[in-house]
């Protein structure tokens, strides 16, 4: 065989490993799994203080699901989602190094979400004062909490198992029953229907095919309040009726649902099981629709990045202050003055800042998910999603660490239930300082870059 045959055999070889491995650039391998986290038994229900008795059985299960993606690198990435009210640092942090010990995985290749469903039961969190429950009812509430990192890491585990090839898309489309509830009055801003405040009416959508085009997976959020239920039975809201719709009309797919920075709406009007089920089906076919089109195909590697910055809030009171509080007439203001003399007696002194987490994932293409962490107002959204761009940014709400709702400056300012009376279910002393938006936001173009025209 002359050189020249050889050289030409060699270039030809080359040429296919090149080919090989510019074909395998940003593919992804996907899984998806799902638990049941539904409680065993009834027990008190989250959100509303004012429920005076436990569950009475269920509209339909809750869950917690799994979306594994494992990029060209070989890096794996884990969503996490559950048809909870929240999710505290404490339990999200034992999550994550229990995935870190069974499956290498990075605390930052980790986001864990939660629907904030009012339909779900009480953890063992900062809320779980404002509800004055029983021995038996904290009980249930200690042991149920418990189970939850075994339960994740169940589904973690599944998602895991599952991983095949996979093609990952996006898009966005739109939603309209979420209306802003902060109604300004002369008294001051209270919680009721304001139809011209901000709301943001995006769906974003994450779909997620098999190599023979078939779906497996639809990711989807909305930044709305799962708040259209007040009933005495489990289940995810109008959240978990738009999961049940997908899952029926797309055979074979397994539909997540995340929350984005709905901290300040409702579905309105609410009330009716039938309402839930109508506002689900509203978001699933808005879904649906954004399947349907030409989407746009997400690359890898998936960058990553996860930090917690302090949050300042404001002056602590003193102990006196503190003690005085006992004798207040607002019933939740005495059990929020229980919780801090605990504090002061275990601590000495106050915090005067919180660990915030915020997330940030970034695909090849620009794409970005920013994660942040308790029941974040509109404002950081549709703020965001200007400067970053609306084409290529998901914001989310609720994940790693439900600790507090996150205002806005002008919503602090405002005050209002958002701005400050929250605190006190929260067991915060008081609000949170000034510098709150420009912390957070300082921290989320630290980890995103800068923005990509």
């Amino acid at each position: 065989m002359s050189t020249q045959t050889l050289t030409g055999l060699a270039l030809a070889v080359i040429g296919l490993v090149s080919a090989a491995l510019v074909s395998a650039a940003g593919e992804f391998k996907v899984g998806v799994g799902k638990v049941v986290i539904t409680p065993t038994q009834d027990m008190w229900l989250a959100g509303y203080a004012a429920r005076s008795k436990p569950s009475e059985g269920k509209l339909h299960d809750l869950y917690a699901k799994a979306l594994a993606i494992e990029d060209e690198t070989g890096a794996r990435t884990v969503l996490v989602t559950s048809d909870l009210i929240g999710v505290p640092a404490a339990l999200v942090n034992e999550v994550a190094r229990r995935a870190r010990e069974k499956f290498e995985l990075p605390r930052e290749r980790l986001m864990v979400t939660v629907s904030h469903t009012h339909s779900g039961p009480v953890l063992q969190d900062r809320l779980q004062h404002m509800y004055g429950l029983d021995e038996t009812q904290t009980r249930l509430l200690v042991e149920y909490s418990k189970t939850l990192p075994t339960l994740f890491l169940q589904a973690i585990e599944g998602a895991l198992k599952d991983l095949q090839p996979g093609r990952v898309e996006w898009g966005v489309g739109r939603a309209g029953f979420a209306v802003n509830r902060r109604q300004y009055t002369l008294g001051g801003v209270i919680n009721a229907s304001n139809p011209i405040g901000p709301v943001d009416h995006d769906v974003p959508v994450l779909k997620v095919s098999r190599p023979d085009g078939s779906i497996k997976a639809v990711v989807h959020g909305y930044a709305c309040h799962n708040t259209t239920l007040n009933l005495q039975k489990f289940s995810g809201d109008y959240a978990g009726f738009a999961q049940a719709y997908l899952e029926a009309k797309l055979p074979g797919a397994t539909a997540l649902f995340v929350c984005g920075c709905g901290g300040d709406a409702n579905p309105l009007p609410r009330g009716t099981v039938e309402l839930a089920q109508k506002y689900g089906a509203e978001l699933a076919e808005a879904v649906l629709a954004v399947v349907k089109q030409p989407l746009t195909e997400l690359m890898g590697p998936i960058r990553v990045a996860f930090k917690e910055v302090s949050l300042g809030l404001s002056p602590p009171p003193t102990r006196t202050e503190v003690e005085k509080q006992l004798l207040d007439l607002n019933i939740y203001i005495q059990r929020r003055a229980k919780v801090l003399l605990k504090t002061l007696d275990e601590k000495g002194e106050l915090p005067t800042t919180y660990p915030y987490p915020v997330q940030v994932w970034q695909f090849a293409d620009g794409m970005q998910m920013i994660a942040l962490g308790g029941e974040v107002v509109v404002d950081y959204s549709l703020r965001l999603k200007y400067e970053l761009g609306r084409e290529r940014t998901w914001v989310i709400g609720y994940a790693n660490d439900v600790c507090a709702y996150i205002p806005s400056l002008r919503v602090l300012r405002e005050g209002g239930y958002e701005g400050a009376e929250s605190m006190i279910y929260y067991g915060h002393h008081g609000p949170w300082a000034p510098t709150i938006e420009e912390n957070i936001l300082r921290t989320v173009h630290e980890l995103a870059g800068p923005a990509k025209k």
